[in-house]
């Protein structure tokens, strides 16, 4: 593409684990945090596209909402343009099949969400903290350390996850292998739910046919723009729906071997802030990206 040939960039959107967060941090880099503001303010929509539920991804910005004004949130299930709510799941009937999957397969389980509050709809307490710690150490369950069993409130969040004991006999997230055997599993035999894998151990539940492609092109569409005036971000299997649609999609240098493969553009890894300074070239009308 010439830059004759480019329009201009209205919309950035970026994975937030291992493609602006680096791994076992709390929050991204006050140069990441900039740089999206530098993008806001020079009228480019600048946001996250991410499997996070929209309630907790502001932490991950020190509080600062601005930065997450546009999103795609929960892998597509929850989509905001400038603040405002264009699309949010809904998927409480639809997770008893998932339940009842997970729980004939050892160490597996299920959470939803509650707002931000992670609920243990299946599994223990030890499974799921060995999957995913945070949620773990967040969720509510039915006092036991196991699942509540049914959910009685909206959900717009979801996710399955499965753990396994290491070489060394701690619990952790199940191996790719494992997890991916559980989310064909899953896709298999629950009608009206996709669940994918953006990482060993846990995988996200969206509504059949919703992901980020489509939460991205609905914002294009709300925008009025081309899905060639959008540029995003990624590093992982979550990511790839996204890539396939956009055709400015990148990838850090840390991505996945099936997310490098997938995507148009490469850049630097997620420790070196490669997000940054690709975003502080497109405000300053710069084209970063080649080969």
């Amino acid at each position: 593409m010439t830059g004759e040939d480019r329009r201009p960039v209205r919309l950035i959107l970026c994975d937030i684990d291992r493609t602006i967060l680096p791994y076992g941090d709390a929050s991204v880099s006050p140069r990441t945090r900039a740089a999206f503001l530098a993008a806001r303010e020079a009228g480019i929509a600048c946001g996250v596209a991410s499997g996070r539920g929209v309630d907790w991804i502001p932490p991950f910005f020190d509080g600062d909402a601005h930065c997450v004004e546009t999103c795609v949130a929960t892998n597509g299930n929850q989509v905001f343009l400038a603040g405002e709510k264009i699309r949010e799941a809904e998927m409480s009937a639809l997770l008893a099949p998932a339940a009842e999957v997970v729980r004939n397969v050892a160490r597996a389980g299920l959470i939803a969400f509650d707002g931000a509050t992670p609920v243990l709809v299946e599994g223990t307490v030890e499974d799921l903290t060995g999957a995913f710690a945070a949620y773990g150490r967040a969720c509510v369950h039915d006092g036991r350390g196991r699942g509540v069993g049914e959910v009685s409130f909206p959900v717009a969040k979801a996710a399955a996850f499965v753990a396994e004991p290491g070489a060394d006999g701690v619990l952790g997230p199940a191996s790719e292998a494992r997890t991916r055997e559980l989310v064909a599993l899953l896709n298999e035999r629950v009608d009206g739910l996709d669940f994918d894998y953006p990482q060993p151990g846990y995988s996200n539940v969206m509504p059949a046919g919703w992901s980020k492609a489509t939460g991205v092109t609905l914002l294009a569409g709300r925008m009025g723009i081309g899905l060639d005036q959008v540029v995003v971000f990624g590093d992982a299997g979550n990511d790839l729906p996204m890539f396939e649609v956009v055709p400015n999609s990148v990838a850090v240098a840390n991505a996945t071997d099936e997310a490098a493969a997938a995507a148009r553009w490469h850049i630097g890894r997620c420790e070196d802030d490669a997000v940054a300074q690709a975003i502080e070239a497109l405000v300053a009308g710069e084209w970063p990206f080649e080969g």
